[in-house]
């Protein structure tokens, strides 16, 4: 049986998220992920648009504005669901971690 889309979130699509908690636009994302995480993520054009468009279908951000090919976004309540949701999966997976190699 497939996995149901964006029941759990990879890490790219969790900080394009958390990027949209502020409006801002495809470039500005480019730009914060990297600086979110110290170097550890990136995200490359082709996956961020590809994504921005699917959260886009999906109702988690919406289109703020456009100006020229420049289209600025925004987290809605939905997307705001699903990031706190995930936020508690990774925290939970965090505290199992803790708990079974005795690091409480």
């Amino acid at each position: 049986m497939p996995r149901a889309k964006f029941q759990t979130l990879t890490e790219q699509m969790f900080y394009i998220l958390l990027c949209l908690r502020e409006e801002c636009c495809g470039m500005d994302i480019l730009d914060k992920v990297p600086d979110m995480t110290q170097g550890r993520v990136s995200v490359g054009s082709g996956t961020l648009y590809n994504l921005l468009e699917q959260f886009c279908g999906e109702g988690m951000i919406r289109e703020t504005k456009v100006e020229g090919r420049r289209r600025s976004y925004i987290l809605t309540p939905k997307g705001e669901r699903l990031l706190e949701r995930e936020y508690e999966r990774i925290r939970a997976q965090a505290e199992d971690y803790r708990r079974w190699m005795g690091k409480e």
